[in-house]
């Protein structure tokens, strides 16, 4: 099974360095010196890495053969896939890889179907789940735990407790307006 496990950046400096968007809980498992990478567009790889650094707080790495700026910067947008045993697990207990997730079913506590997962997106502050409702429209679910509460991979759900407004229009709105007009409505009785 393949694994997408870091986006090429630009290029840093002048030796062949590029900056990578991680996209593994295991950099240093899959990201190592002698990792052979799978890439897409394919006609870019497979790269091997050579080294690696962290360097004002991102990643660089170099790849064997890539010798200079213009070889690294002609790299930039390029997918870093790794092949993986499709029964390999992450090494903490409430960790997923994203082929675990895709295609749960996402119902509420009470069992009531929400939808389905078809994609999951990795931005640099959560990840949200991309979830198919059964009329065809989409809805953004951010997985952190105080929203998506259960992951139940045998019985192929994800059971989510979403805030006022995420899954449907009737949000609450309380302003402190409100209050005030109504304490005023109060006093004028």
């Amino acid at each position: 099974m393949q694994l997408v496990v870091a986006r090429i950046g630009r290029a840093h400096g002048i030796k062949g360095e590029v900056t990578v968007e991680v996209r593994t809980d295991e950099p240093e498992l899959r990201l190592g010196p002698g990792a052979v990478l799978l890439t897409d567009p394919a006609s870019a790889g497979p790269l091997t890495i050579e080294s690696g650094k962290v360097h004002s707080g991102r990643l660089l790495l170099r790849f064997e053969g890539v010798r200079d700026r213009n070889a690294a910067e002609a790299l930039r947008n390029t997918l870093l896939i790794a092949e993986i045993d499709p029964e390999e697990l992450p090494e903490e207990e409430d960790e997923y890889y994203d082929h675990q997730l895709m295609d749960l079913d996402v119902v509420l506590a009470d069992g009531t179907e929400i939808g389905r997962i078809t994609e999951i997106t990795h931005l640099p502050s959560q990840d949200l789940f991309i979830v198919e409702r059964p009329d065809g429209t989409e809805l953004m679910i951010p997985f952190v735990s105080s929203i998506v509460t259960e992951i139940d991979l045998e019985e192929q759900r994800a059971v989510i407790d979403p805030p006022p407004g995420l899954i449907d229009d009737r949000a609450e709105i309380v302003s402190s307006r409100d209050e005030e007009r109504d304490d005023e409505q109060g006093d004028d009785a």
